[in-house]
């Protein structure tokens, strides 16, 4: 019993922290079609800005700072990177967000070096609960990503920008004939889900995760595989997508014998969901027109 709670309340934690950075994937897919890889790379700018300014100012301060930098950074990318790369074609986009995460990895590797930073944000202590030791952070993880998911579907279903983000995910052309600036929409979009991003990075610097240019790189592409699991383009698929991603990797590393494949497990699942049904869990099927 011990045991399972300890699993569950740690699967929880981590799925939480993947469904936040899903949630950046499935919005930009599901507003501009397109797959930012570089987005796993904002988590890692989101953890050295934390890290910058933690040391003029106090913890609060510096995320939100950090918040704005991922933000920013967001911004620009989509405006130098990705506007351009509009009416092209989704490989040659796909490059280029390959591009861009490389480039942002060797701009971190350039200024803040190869070796690892510890960065102590934080300290919430442990509990005791139904004779478990729980780290509170993982709580804060967790409710930091429902409270995350919430806000960003009232967002999307109760104001006129969320409307049109809808809008603009449904039909580009319709959209635009009615007045709605795309641009701006996914630019807003890019912002929303970096900010996502630095708040991701925050709960890996409440787990004790050092910062290092490649911080991001493998947490991005499991959470794009949560993306895909739940359905990407789906918010509450993101959710679904990320929880059980985190479920199925702490039971994979409670097990000695398949501890060591746990990263091969879950894209193997990804494949399977891919086979059976593509859409993933809460994805809809879009029909094309001719």
């Amino acid at each position: 019993m011990e045991l399972f709670l300890s699993v569950l309340i740690n699967s929880l934690s981590l799925g939480g922290r993947y469904a936040m950075i899903a949630l950046g994937y499935t919005m930009v897919y599901g507003i501009a079609k397109m797959l930012n890889f570089a987005h796993g790379d904002i988590i890692m700018v989101g953890a050295y800005a934390i890290y910058v300014f933690i040391a003029f100012t106090n913890p609060i301060l510096a995320i939100i700072l950090s918040v704005i930098t991922c933000l920013l950074f967001g911004v620009v990318i989509e405006r130098i990177a990705y506007r351009p790369l509009r009416g092209a074609s989704p490989l040659a986009v796909l490059i280029t967000a390959i591009g861009v995460s490389y480039l942002l990895q060797s701009i971190a590797l350039i200024v803040f070096k190869s070796d690892s930073k510890m960065v102590d944000v934080f300290d919430f202590g442990v509990m005791k609960f139904l004779g478990v030791t729980v780290e509170l952070h993982t709580i804060v993880t967790l409710v930091i990503a429902i409270v995350v998911m919430t806000a960003l579907t009232l967002f999307v279903k109760t104001t006129r920008t969320g409307r049109a983000m809808i809008a603009v995910s449904e039909d580009r052309g319709a959209a635009q004939l009615m007045g709605i600036n795309v641009n701006k929409i996914i630019t807003i979009t890019f912002a929303i889900g970096s900010s996502l991003a630095a708040l991701a990075s925050l709960s890996f610097l409440l787990s004790s995760n050092p910062v290092s240019p490649t911080l991001g790189a493998m947490p991005g592409i499991k959470a794009f595989t949560a993306a895909v699991i739940g359905g990407i383009g789906s918010i509450p698929g993101a959710m679904l997508g990320g929880l059980l991603l985190g479920f199925v990797e702490c039971i994979a590393t409670k097990i000695t014998v398949i501890a060591p494949y746990t990263d091969a497990i879950e894209f193997a699942i990804l494949i399977i969901i891919l086979l059976v049904r593509p859409t993933g869990f809460l994805g809809k099927k879009r029909r094309e027109k001719v």
